[in-house]
């Protein structure tokens, strides 16, 4: 009689409703409503919890003889009912027993997971995922009622543990056959905010299953409802149809990029890569890593073959999709991409990184940028193995991407360029193919001092600039620039090997020899009058001078100082450019006739002079892709010389 009052007196202290502590009242309020953004990971959540409940059984089994499991029968099982609008999610794992369920479940933020302490001869076969154990708690973000019935393994009693949220929970004893958890949500009824039905719809619980945790190491089953015609009737009757249910695994368990490199085919690589990134064509290369030793993970990089619309554009989003022993932690994590390899897709995967409370921000801690740094070099490597080895397919690729790699060295104050600059690769006037930079020093005569480039809109425009041609007749080479970035780029690294970089048609590029040069000089001292009179014509020039180095061509355009014509240009199109203008030279070719023109009409006749001046100086921005500021009275000026 007594032991039967204690038992029912045992019975009613259980039904009676426990309170969370106050901090934890706080913290679910916040987690409910604040912590996690995205109401679908609670599944995710759950899943993880499942799966650490597993492993937790499987360690012991492995340290203790006496535990009799067979890995093969572990897993995970998921049950939708729609009439009780119940999701069920059960696993065969270690179980709680009732002070279990009151620690972990009655106490937020207080994880079983954290405490179990695993030696390093089986590590290698554990998984521990949960870290805070907040993520049972994110049901409640889509049910108003969760239950916890759970057995642990050698033990006889059950119990159920069972909470509507803040107000508290409950825990009693319970009947349940085998060991293991259910947790049984009641989900939400639908509001003009948000549909909760979806939950229980098969095809919905499928697609985050695959989404969040489809490399889960133990398989996730849930019954599948099909129905299927029965027979086809006659015209006049109705078509009988009979529903099916079947068991179905949802996840792939083994990622690929865990598995043996060599059990991996190119179509593998490939397939995956179309499937998981949406791209319809084949990576230009893939990258498999697997790092082990004081810090582990697994990747699989890739470059694509293109680059996307938008990848040039603010709305485009770097970032790698992220992984914590196969559960998807973070779709995009910026943190592992610089902005100049922005172009990598893939997957990482880490069992050692920290995660704070929610999973779905990382911590800033030394780990991830460790991870970072070591794949910011092994796509790095990657791409100079590609210059070398694959020069075809590396020209492909910094045709779509190169300009991001520009942007690189420019950026954050050529912080980067030593990084970088191997990798940039331009059209070159020696065989008209591409070149880097270190190929080109390593062609250079022993005398020159020099890399020389030259800017336009167009190969064909640059080389048929006087300058260009001036230098190629000296038998200099010369680096074709066709991006809005590449002066910009010069300038940040302002030399290459000990060899600074020159525009060959900047104000100090000279192929002169010595003679030459003082002949220069002692011909512009004789015109220094009438260069003036010309300029009267000609205001926003800021010197006319002579030059010896433009072969056929009468004129062009050079500048002084550190703006060139070409990054006018670029400027002029830029929103804040505070009129920002090149100083520039009007350079005329003291070998060509014109310049006997210009003397005789400066003896002769100084406003025809000054026309000329003008007609020479819209010649030159021609040449060099700049608008006449002017036209018709240029083309009036022009007539009336030509009519003569």
């Amino acid at each position: 009689m007594l032991k039967q009052s204690a038992r029912l007196y045992n019975e009613g202290e259980e039904m009676k409703k426990k309170e969370f502590k106050t901090e934890s009242k706080k913290l679910m309020d916040l987690m409910i409503n604040s912590i996690y953004t995205n109401k679908e990971i609670f599944l995710r959540e759950i899943i993880s919890n499942a799966s650490d409940a597993i492993d937790k059984l499987h360690y012991m089994s492995l340290t203790d003889k006496k535990i009799k499991v067979n890995k093969k029968d572990f897993a995970i099982f998921l049950k939708v009912d729609k009439d009780q609008r119940t999701l069920t999610i059960s696993d065969n794992g270690i179980g709680m027993n009732k002070e279990e369920l009151e620690t972990n479940l009655g106490t937020i933020a207080k994880s079983g997971s954290q405490d179990f302490k695993i030696n390093n001869e089986h590590k290698k076969d554990i998984d521990i995922i949960g870290q805070f154990g907040v993520g049972f708690y994110s049901a409640f973000m889509v049910a108003d009622q969760v239950k916890v019935l759970s057995k642990k393994y050698g033990e006889d009693a059950a119990y159920k543990w069972e909470s509507s949220g803040i107000d508290g929970y409950t825990i009693e004893a319970a009947e349940k056959e085998n060991y293991g958890t259910d947790i049984i949500l009641t989900i939400k009824k639908d509001s003009e905010e948000e549909n909760y039905s979806k939950y229980l719809e098969e095809y919905e619980i499928e697609s985050l299953v695959r989404k969040y945790s489809d490399y889960i190491t133990y398989p996730i089953k849930m019954e599948i409802t099909r129905t299927e015609l029965k027979e086809k009737k006659k015209e006049t009757d109705e078509d009988e149809y009979i529903t099916k249910t079947e068991v179905k695994t949802l996840n792939s368990l083994t990622p690929i990029w865990k598995r043996d490199k060599k059990k991996v085919s190119e179509e593998d690589y490939n397939t995956f890569y179309k499937d998981k990134f949406d791209d319809y064509e084949t990576p230009l290369k893939h990258m498999h890593i697997k790092a082990e030793g004081t810090l582990e993970y697994n990747a699989l990089l890739y470059i694509p073959s293109h680059a996307p619309f938008d990848y040039y554009s603010k709305e485009y989003e770097k970032g790698l999709q992220l992984y914590s022993n196969g559960v998807l932690i973070m779709e995009k994590c910026k943190d592992l991409l610089p902005d100049y390899f922005s172009f990598v897709k893939g997957v990482v995967d880490s069992p050692d990184l920290t995660l704070n409370i929610s999973r779905e921000t990382l911590q800033q801690n030394r780990v991830l940028k460790t991870i970072a740094n070591s794949i910011e070099n092994k796509i790095k490597k990657e791409l100079e193995t590609m210059i070398t080895e694959d020069k075809e397919n590396y020209e492909k690729f910094f045709k779509d991407f190169g300009l991001q790699l520009k942007y690189g060295i420019y950026n954050d104050f050529g912080m980067h360029k030593e990084k970088l600059q191997d990798l940039l690769i331009y059209t070159s006037s020696f065989e008209e193919k591409t070149t880097t930079l270190k190929e080109y020093v390593n062609r250079m005569k022993e005398d020159q001092k020099a890399i020389y480039y030259a800017c336009g809109e167009t190969l064909d425009k640059i080389k048929m600039l006087p300058q260009v041609e001036a230098a190629k007749e000296k038998g200099y080479e010369v680096l074709y620039c066709m991006d809005n970035v590449d002066e910009f780029v010069f300038m940040t690294l302002h030399n290459y090997m000990e060899k600074e970089f020159q525009n060959v048609c900047g104000e100090n590029t000279s192929f002169d020899t010595e003679e030459e040069k003082e002949e220069t000089k002692k011909a512009n001292e004789e015109a220094k009058e009438m260069f003036a009179i010309m300029k009267e014509s000609i205001p926003d020039i800021a010197e006319i001078r002579f030059t010896n180095k433009l072969k056929d061509h009468p004129v062009c355009l050079s500048s002084k100082g550190e703006i060139s014509v070409e990054m006018e240009k670029t400027l002029s199109k830029m929103p804040l450019n505070n009129g920002l203008k090149a100083a520039k030279v009007l350079e005329i070719n003291q070998n060509h006739e014109i310049a006997k023109t210009l003397q005789k009409l400066d003896k002769e006749n100084k406003e025809e002079l000054k026309d000329y001046a003008k007609i020479l100086y819209a010649e030159a921005r021609m040449i060099e892709g700049l608008p006449v500021e002017n036209p018709t009275e240029i083309a009036s000026l022009m007539c009336k010389y030509l009519a003569k």
